[in-house]
């Protein structure tokens, strides 16, 4: 069972072509076998949440919550770290914001 702000790796399908690729993503919440996650990139120039090495990323990364998807629990390699709770504060409200926005 995976909690909001775990950190994993997991197999992931881009939007834009069929390719599969192990990447980093962060536990929305699970339910049923399904982890609804947002994706994280290296690419500190995107817009998200900044997340450093000294919060256990491997390295200075952007939460992408424009980038938002599902994946079963067998597609997780691995689990990473958890955020801490202010980071996970941050990403709660910042989620709000982006549904809040759209009404």
């Amino acid at each position: 069972m995976y909690k909001t702000g775990d950190v994993i790796l997991a197999q992931v399908q881009f939007t834009d072509t069929f390719e599969v690729k192990t990447r980093p993503a962060v536990v929305l919440f699970e339910e049923h076998g399904n982890i609804v996650v947002a994706g994280i990139t290296g690419n500190v120039k995107m817009e998200g949440i900044p997340l450093t090495k000294k919060e256990g990323s491997v390295k200075d990364s952007i939460i992408k919550i424009n980038y938002i998807f599902t994946i079963s629990d067998k597609m997780v390699k691995k689990y990473l770290f958890a955020l801490s709770k202010e980071k996970k504060s941050i990403l709660v409200e910042e989620l709000m914001k982006k549904l809040s926005k759209n009404q």
